[in-house]
């Protein structure tokens, strides 16, 4: 059993408000562990993992996150003890109203291919009460859900916590970026407390409901089909740097056993959102183990690595999680931050180097500012750079970095948290995304500005206008 954590917060059964503060809850420690909790004591089997009568009478179901037979060092199974089973519910009916912009497979029936450099500012959150399903929207992805191979980049607004309801992602995990207020998720396996400056991943078909203890929130999530998220390998960084496994935080067992009348299990499916009806609340759970769980992980926490003499690293090395592809070194999508760090290279453009690249990027920004970007990407704006697109600094960024010269001394970026989803897969933009009023349609005059510094007047022999040397 992993060994408990408090970030100062508390688990067990009976209490299902949002907490005023952090103070309280405990967690379990590590990413890929084979974790055990109980909420209550002697609530696990001992010796097996379905045993004719489980403890409490509870029911056992496993819950697994890759196929049977996949290798052992790839396998993900919890098992899960449970007051009544998941399986006991009315039949699934597609939700009404139906919600018409959330995605999970791509084509020109609802999204448009575009190499346009794209820029949104904040999405507003909306007067009319809304919670963090009805809030989802997707903005842009590629692949397909049914084919397990894909990804979808969403944004959420909302302004009320879910009621009587939880929410099952069947399509893929969910990775999720607050950038304002925070969430307090209720899971299976307990209870998540997620703030700016934070991440979660929650797994494919995990039940969750989503309270918000500060009111309006919005924020960012990254949804990947038909793999997980796993550390990246650090290669000659040893081992140790970037992201620290023991850093990432588990729920402990938490559990409610009430009556629910007409309680909703939304479960997304293709892409489209079912309900099922139940009595009782699916947070039944008195103990469970495994490896397949819920995660949290603090930003702050990062170990960035950067370059000490010159030139500018490839921002790969600012990978915290990464959901890998069958072609080493290829990622179906990468979760990058771009963390409070020092620049010392001497002789160096400093900022990100102009770039096309054969990848696809999404940017997001929690706090503060970004280097490359002086003006106009803002907390809770985002930006898309797909493949071979070219981009970089804006101007105002390069003529002061130029402007400070070969003398700038160590500079430490501060008060700032930007993130990238980066993707080998080329992105589809959908129709409300392109058509949003949080476009920014000037995006493209941050470049129109870079003006030319070549000195090629002053090499003799040199004709310019013809683009030829006498030599």
């Amino acid at each position: 059993m992993a060994r408990p954590q408090a970030e100062e917060e508390k688990g067990g059964a009976g209490s299902d408000r949002a907490p005023a503060s952090a103070a309280g809850v405990e967690y379990l420690t590590g990413l890929g562990n084979h974790f055990s909790s109980e909420a209550i004591a002697g609530a696990l089997p001992a010796g097996q993992k379905s045993p004719l009568v489980c403890p409490y009478g509870l029911y056992a179901e496993q819950i697994s996150g890759t196929s049977f037979t996949s290798p052992r060092k790839l396998n993900q199974r919890s098992w899960l003890y449970r007051i009544k089973p998941s399986v006991t519910h009315e039949p699934f009916k597609p939700r009404v109203p139906a919600h018409e912009k959330l995605l999970s497979e791509f084509d020109q029936s609802n999204s448009s291919a575009t190499p346009t450099q794209l820029r949104w500012r904040p999405l507003e959150i909306p007067d009319a009460p809304t919670d963090f399903v009805d809030g989802l929207l997707t903005m842009c992805g590629a692949g397909s859900s049914f084919l397990r191979h894909g990804f979808a980049v969403h944004m959420y607004t909302a302004n009320k916590s879910m009621d009587n309801c939880a929410f099952c992602n069947a399509d893929g995990d969910f990775l999720i970026v607050p950038q304002q207020g925070r969430l307090w998720i209720t899971t299976e396996c307990g209870k998540l407390l997620v703030s700016p400056g934070e991440a979660a991943v929650l797994p494919q078909g995990f039940r969750f409901s989503v309270d918000l203890p500060d009111g309006p929130s919005r924020g960012y999530v990254a949804e990947i089909f038909g793999t997980h998220f796993q550390l990246p390998d650090l290669g000659p960084i040893g081992a140790n740097g970037l992201a620290d496994p023991r850093h990432f935080l588990v729920p402990k067992a938490w559990f409610e056993e009430k009556s629910c009348p007409g309680y909703a299990i939304i479960q997304k499916f293709g892409g489209q959102l079912f309900t099922a009806k139940q009595d009782f609340s699916p947070f039944n759970v008195a103990a469970w183990h495994g490896n397949y769980v819920p995660y949290k992980y603090d930003l702050s926490k990062f170990c960035p690595y950067n370059t000490v003499l010159f030139d500018h690293s490839d921002p790969s090395i600012n990978t915290v999680l990464t959901a890998p592809t069958d072609k080493p070194g290829v990622a179906l999508l990468d979760f990058v931050i771009f963390p409070p760090r020092w620049l010392v290279a001497e002789h160096t453009f400093r900022p990100p180097y102009y770039h096309r690249n054969c990848m696809s990027e999404f940017m997001g920004l929690i706090h503060g500012g970004y280097e490359a970007k002086a003006d106009g990407f803002l907390p809770g704006g985002a930006s898309l750079h797909s493949c071979m697109t070219p981009h970089g600094p804006d101007t105002k960024s390069y003529e002061a970095t130029i402007a400070r010269g070969n003398d700038a001394g160590p500079h430490r970026i501060t008060n700032t948290m930007a993130f990238m989803f980066e993707s080998c897969l080329i992105p589809r933009v959908c129709h409300w995304a392109l058509d949003s009023p949080s476009v920014d349609p000037d995006y493209y005059k941050c470049w129109i500005g870079l003006r030319s510094h070549f000195e090629g007047m002053k090499i003799e022999g040199h004709d310019t206008q013809n683009g030829r040397a006498d030599v």
